[in-house]
């Protein structure tokens, strides 16, 4: 006993002791930080990518909940999934006021209006909140161009601080389907093309359509501010 505490008390007498044990703590503390600040800024687009591999995994579909379209009295919960069938989950709408839902990916939310994209705190803060609508651009069901974005950020690192619904925009093919709800109603788009673009190809924003025709924009790849990728979608002919 009497040679362990001899030891314990020659390493603590050792002149380097202190400035060692100061050296490990601080690059522990960067260690896990970093590791924080990766799973930070990761953990969405992960999470949505891994949730996707399990549906098809497991060969869930979604469907969009078809009451809405005739009573949005209905019991089911809103924003929420009920069980169909086996392998198949109902997308209730989260906002039947103003809201998106896209089967495929199971993206669901909010919509909010009239958002400035060239004011990076306005968007930023409703982005915490749902979907961003482009100001000056056209409401479902009116005719005209639709502008929608999501998952935005200001840096990086600060991606997970904004909602995910459109981290799997990539997902999407041709044909695929996309709703958008307005006061009640529900709107059909079918995908017709998607595309890559710089941040700062702002010609799909300001662009002019004789059909009823969306564009939903992303940051791309996920979780960056590199590039932007824009789907878009055309009304379907009730």
């Amino acid at each position: 006993m009497k040679k362990h505490i001899d030891r314990a008390r020659k390493v603590l007498s050792h002149p380097d002791y202190f400035r060692i044990l100061t050296l490990r703590t601080i690059g522990n503390f960067l260690v896990l930080t970093s590791l924080f600040m990766i799973g930070k800024t990761f953990y969405q687009p992960v999470s949505e990518e891994v949730r996707f591999f399990m549906d098809n995994l497991r060969g869930t579909k979604y469907v969009v909940s078809d009451g809405f379209d005739r009573d949005f009295g209905s019991s089911e919960p809103k924003g929420g999934l009920s069980g169909l069938s086996k392998g198949v989950e109902v997308l209730v709408p989260k906002d039947p006021e103003f809201g998106i839902v896209i089967p495929k990916i199971a993206a669901n939310a909010s919509i909010i209006e009239n958002v400035d994209a060239a004011d990076q705190k306005g968007y930023l803060e409703a982005l915490q909140k749902g979907v961003a609508h482009a100001e000056g651009t056209a409401y479902p069901g009116e005719g005209g161009h639709i502008y929608l974005f999501a998952h935005s950020t200001d840096y990086f690192w600060n991606v997970g601080t904004y909602n995910a619904v459109f981290y799997l925009l990539s997902k999407l093919t041709k044909d695929d389907e996309i709703d958008l709800f307005y006061k009640g109603k529900r709107n059909v788009y079918k995908v017709v093309d998607t595309k890559i673009v710089n941040p700062d190809q702002v010609q799909y924003l300001l662009r002019k359509t004789k059909d009823e025709f969306v564009t939903l924009q992303t940051c791309w790849p996920p979780g960056t501010t590199l590039k932007r990728m824009l789907v878009f979608a055309k009304k379907v002919v009730e």
